[in-house]
């Protein structure tokens, strides 16, 4: 008989993120329109299997590349959705990434044709970033790498445990990665 091994315990993807929304429907048809997301699928239940509690949802699945799934949750008997108004709305967003600069361009004139209200482009050292909001209010990010991402990471990634260390003590943003953000508080 083999000796067993136990399995490595390592995080292989995102399976899905969830977040809820107020009309399932309108969800999926803007994030098809706006984003070029696929539908993926659709389920629906009137108890919470985890917690077996009474509580009918829509829950539908969108394909955001590479095997990321973004999934929202209609919950029509539960109070209308809020947000945590102790934190500033440019906190919680939902990033997602696309091949370049000109990808990017592409969508923020897409969005603005569409009437959707877009910020940026904002130049965060090793990628460019756009914001807007879907229609449940929630902040949604397209980021293009920048030609020299590789190195930015590289030089980032050696500084990390410094950074938080000193995070950690002084709660004050640390200067070792100024050089990111520096041409975005050039302009």
């Amino acid at each position: 008989m083999q000796p067993q091994h136990p399995p490595v315990l390592k995080i292989d993807r995102i399976h899905h993120v969830a977040y809820r929304c107020k009309d399932a429907k309108e969800t999926v048809l803007w994030y098809q329109q706006m984003l070029k997301m696929d539908f993926v699928l659709a389920i629906a239940e009137d108890h919470v299997p985890s917690t077996k509690a009474p509580d009918p949802y829509m829950h539908v699945f969108m394909d955001a590349g590479s095997g990321n799934v973004l999934a929202f949750f209609e919950l029509p008997t539960q109070p209308e959705m809020g947000r945590d108004l102790n934190t500033p709305v440019w906190v919680q967003h939902i990033a997602f990434r696309v091949k370049d600069r000109e990808t990017l361009l592409a969508y923020r004139a897409h969005l603005d044709a569409q009437g959707v209200d877009v910020l940026g482009v904002t130049d965060h050292g090793a990628f460019h970033s756009i914001y807007f909001f879907d229609p449940n209010g929630h902040r949604v990010e397209l980021a293009c790498p920048d030609p020299d991402e590789e190195a930015m990471i590289k030089r980032l990634d050696a500084m990390k445990w410094d950074m938080l260390e000193d995070w950690s003590k002084t709660k004050r943003a640390p200067k070792h990665a100024a050089f990111l953000h520096e041409r975005e508080f050039k302009q």
